[in-house]
């Protein structure tokens, strides 16, 4: 699956607006939906900016931030290796099970397989980073079942149970999704560089939500157990205290309308409690492998038929057929590639706002376009 390419230019204006000091993703979010994309925010008056955010990131946006050149020189340097991406939100690619959260990311750096994150049929398995050896054997054998029976394992690559669960992928040859929580071009625990490259080497992916050079910091590991939740059919806890970040995900995959699965152990054990807890909040028991597929099952795409082969390149034939006039709808040439409000879609077309709201609806029907969280319209991806 190719990725869409990026200007140096367009790289550039993405990690300004990235890196700007009090520009997290939220703001980031509304100004992209006002403006239509970084170089269209740093291009807006203060006056417009200061209608989007406060004072204080409107003075921040007005210069780079230090060390910019720098940073963009070196993305540039990574992204000439082949197994190296970028994926923004809006290009294809990019995994619809993300595009629906609140604050899904903006930029994504990608080491390896990138077809990896629009696999269907994939399992996030997680737990302590301290298990007991018959947890972490658990959890191996657990993701290299799973992996025979057709499911891709993410997890994060931290020490215990999830190079526990990548280990298992790649013992039953199963593609491995590793999302971290340090810049791409860092692997913490740094003993699991062979792991990483292993990962790579297999067709698996490793991904990052963070700049190169982003180091090990506290706050980014529970962040990005949003992501493995949000890449998954369900998530697998093996052994979790109860203040461990793998309740996190757990909680996080419920609320995504995810299913839930726990592995019981020991009363007395610390690392059972968290497992435990999951199971009276309303997790699945798991005793065996079956009882995951079993749920799953509905879930999960059936291997195509001839037929359905047959279909499915008939309707790639008809979207070529269209292309053109794809492009040339209106809304979604304003709408381009980037998020965009309700306001914003009305100043761009002049539309009144009875027939833009009717167009938008349509275009959602068609699945052309995906309607996120706080009235933003977003391009929708074709698989």
């Amino acid at each position: 699956m190719p990725l869409a390419g990026h200007a140096p230019d367009e790289i550039a204006a993405w990690l300004r607006l990235l890196q700007t000091p009090g520009c997290g993703r939220q703001r980031a979010r509304q100004l992209l939906a006002a403006f239509g994309s970084p170089e269209g925010v740093f291009a807006a008056s203060s006056v417009a900016q200061r209608q989007i955010v406060g004072e204080a990131l409107v003075q921040a946006l007005r210069s780079p931030p230090d060390g910019l050149d720098a940073l963009v020189a070196a993305t540039l340097d990574w992204l000439a290796h082949p197994d190296h991406h970028l994926l923004i939100l809006g290009d294809e690619g990019y995994p619809p099970g993300w595009m629906h959260m609140p604050d899904s990311p903006l930029l994504l750096h990608l080491h390896g397989a990138p077809q990896r994150l629009n696999d269907r049929d994939l399992i996030a398995l997680v737990g302590s980073r301290h298990p007991t050896a018959s947890g972490a054997a658990l959890a191996r054998e657990f993701a290299a079942e799973l992996g025979r029976a057709g499911l891709g394992i993410v997890s994060g690559l931290a020490q215990g149970i999830d190079a526990a669960a990548h280990l298992g992928a790649l013992d039953a040859g199963a593609p491995t999704v590793a999302v971290i929580g340090t810049g791409i071009d860092r692997c913490y625990p740094r003993q699991h560089e062979t792991l990483a490259a292993r990962i790579v080497a297999a067709s698996g992916l490793i991904v990052s939500e963070h700049v190169l050079g982003t180091g090990p910091l506290a706050p980014h590991f529970p962040q990005r157990n949003r992501l493995i939740a949000g890449l998954s059919l369900g998530t697998l806890v093996v052994e979790a205290a109860l203040q461990s970040g793998s309740l996190i995900t757990a909680r996080l995959a419920l609320e995504s309308n995810r299913e839930v699965f726990a592995i019981p152990g020991p009363i007395r054990s610390p690392q059972s409690r968290g497992c435990h807890r999951l199971i009276r909040d309303g997790a699945r028991l798991v005793e065996s492998v079956e009882d995951i597929l079993e749920d799953l099952r509905p879930l999960r795409r059936a291997p195509a038929t001839n037929a359905q082969q047959e279909a499915k390149a008939a309707a790639v034939a008809v979207a070529e057929s269209e292309g053109e006039e794809e492009a040339s709808d209106p809304i979604l040439q304003a709408l381009g590639w980037s998020p965009a409000t309700l306001d914003a879609l009305q100043a761009r077309t002049g539309w009144p706002t009875p027939e833009l709201q009717a167009r938008l609806l349509e275009l959602e029907m068609l699945e052309q376009i995906v309607r996120l969280p706080g009235q933003i319209f977003q391009r929708q991806n074709r698989a």
